[in-house]
């Protein structure tokens, strides 16, 4: 028996003992997600694909994290010769030789790179990224569901297919949708029953894609917001 026909009777199985829809047994089965990034996605200014790292990062967090400030840092990677570098020998020289924690090395070496010219605002190795954001005042459950279940899905995401590879319930879905781009949902609560709701879909294409998915993203959360927000 393959490993998907032994999910599938897993899941089975499952809906059998709980009453469940396959979608909801399904979900129940599937990997949690690995630990959150230290900072979730912000929204990017309009007409941009995404903010770049400054924007995105502040100069008080890199300080206090890293014990030196953007500049002090660009000027350090310029004398190491860090513009003839690639990105993973920046990145470990700023880990292994500075003493930079992971994320924050990687932080510093998109911003150095988009710095000095060698990286637009997006763009990654494996292509570019962008944000989308909506503050929504339903509860995070609903909105989860929202993005998990197909049926709802439907009715503000205009059919979009989504393949679920890992989730935190109700913060944190990762998924792959059928263009070979990767989403990720994080779920944020607020104050006065208000839910922070961010995406990232990365590696895209070029920079005309990137754009395409921003604004697609920005109508569908309108749409979203709409459909879950109580009428007053």
């Amino acid at each position: 028996m393959t490993r998907q026909k032994s999910f599938k009777q897993r899941v089975r199985s499952r809906m059998a003992k709980t009453g469940e829809s396959y979608t909801a047994a399904r979900v129940h089965l599937i990997p949690a997600a690995p630990p959150e990034p230290p900072a979730a996605p912000v929204e990017a200014p309009a007409g941009t694909p995404t903010a770049a790292m400054r924007g995105r990062v502040s100069e008080e967090a890199v300080r206090e994290r890293t014990g030196r400030d953007y500049d002090t840092w660009f000027a350090l990677l310029d004398t190491w010769g860090a513009t003839g570098r690639t990105h993973k020998e920046i990145a470990a020289h700023l880990m292994r030789d500075q003493g930079v924690p992971g994320w924050w090395a990687q932080s510093l070496t998109v911003a150095y790179e988009q710095e000095r010219g060698m990286r637009v605002p997006g763009q990654r190795e494996d292509g570019y990224s962008v944000t989308a954001s909506k503050t929504v005042r339903a509860p995070m459950e609903e909105i989860f569901t929202a993005f998990l279940e197909e049926s709802v899905r439907e009715r503000w995401a205009d059919g979009l297919e989504l393949t679920v590879l890992s989730h935190n319930a109700p913060r944190r879905i990762t998924a792959d949708l059928t263009d070979g781009t990767r989403v990720v949902l994080y779920l944020t609560a607020g104050k006065n029953d208000r839910v922070s709701v961010a995406v990232e879909q990365s590696r895209l294409s070029d920079p005309e894609s990137a754009t395409e998915a921003k604004e697609s993203w920005r109508d569908r959360l309108v749409r979203l917001k709409a459909l879950l927000e109580p009428t007053a």
